[in-house]
């Protein structure tokens, strides 16, 4: 399992480094996002393509991912400059159809790692004629603007509706590596960060992203303290997994009856 973390700040992401967080994540997505997520609360981005020369140096382990705005007219010198200022991997958000996805890997033209971020109905209903691109390596499944797409109110609706499960299988079939979503801490969040880890083991995945609330710089005084707290809960959601591991796939579809009876209680309150 491949674990991410959205920042900008150098001195954050050379501790992340450190510890051996798996990747760090600079978001350059503003094209159409605060149309989409309106009166959301969302994480609207603040970053910038120099934040990628500033960090990239100080990375020794940890992998450098930039998520890039939507196929658009500036997408060949948005990426370009991604990676001539050291990004390890591109991530495509908000594509839909087979054609976009091919202009991405065009630019591309195997000079880094890739990660589609599939998160539109569209993407899903083209999936099939998509997954026809043999460059596909790994996909994300974001979760928000995925529902968002399928106007659910909760963002978690499409793990309890099959979505999900379809869209891995899929990807298991072509044999491209997967993951889903954002995770808070053990224990935390209104849906159980517990149950959304299972389903993780549950459907195969191998990443996902350490939310907002996960561990949030701002809310420390010191970078040494945050360090400390970030390593600490990581260490948590490691060693759940591997307990989750172990256990068969009667105990996983449990836990996974149990997520969606909360979150047809959650929906059933918005």
């Amino acid at each position: 399992m491949k674990y991410m973390y959205i920042t900008n700040e150098v001195e954050v992401a050379k501790k992340l480094d450190e510890i051996g967080l798996d990747m760090i994540w600079i978001d350059l997505e503003k094209n159409g996002k605060n149309e989409r997520q309106k009166n959301m609360d969302t994480v609207k981005s603040e970053h910038f393509l120099e934040d990628i020369k500033k960090i990239s140096p100080h990375l020794k382990k940890a992998k450098l991912l930039v998520r890039v705005n939507p196929i658009f007219e500036g997408s060949l010198y948005e990426i370009n400059k991604a990676i001539e200022y050291g990004a390890d991997c591109i991530m495509l958000p908000m594509f839909k159809t087979k054609q976009e996805v091919e202009k991405f890997y065009k630019i591309i033209d195997n000079r880094c790692d890739t990660i589609l971020l599939l998160e539109t109905k569209e993407a899903v209903e083209n999936l099939n004629e998509i997954l026809e691109i043999k460059e596909i390596k790994n996909v994300h499944i974001g979760l928000n603007d995925l529902s968002i797409s399928y106007k659910y109110p909760f963002m978690f609706q499409p793990l309890s509706n099959g979505i999900v499960e379809k869209i891995c299988l899929k990807l298991k079939e072509k044999n491209i590596e997967y993951g889903f979503g954002g995770i808070a801490r053990l224990g935390e969040g209104n849906l159980s960060a517990n149950l959304i880890l299972s389903e993780h083991v549950r459907l195969g995945s191998n990443r996902v992203i350490l939310s907002r609330s996960f561990c949030k710089f701002e809310n420390f005084s010191k970078l040494e303290e945050f360090s400390v707290t970030f390593s600490n809960e990581l260490k948590k959601l490691k060693l759940y997994r591997e307990e989750l591991l172990k256990l068969d796939k009667k105990e996983l579809l449990k836990n996974k009856e149990l997520l969606e009876t909360k979150i047809q209680e959650i929906t059933s309150k918005l």
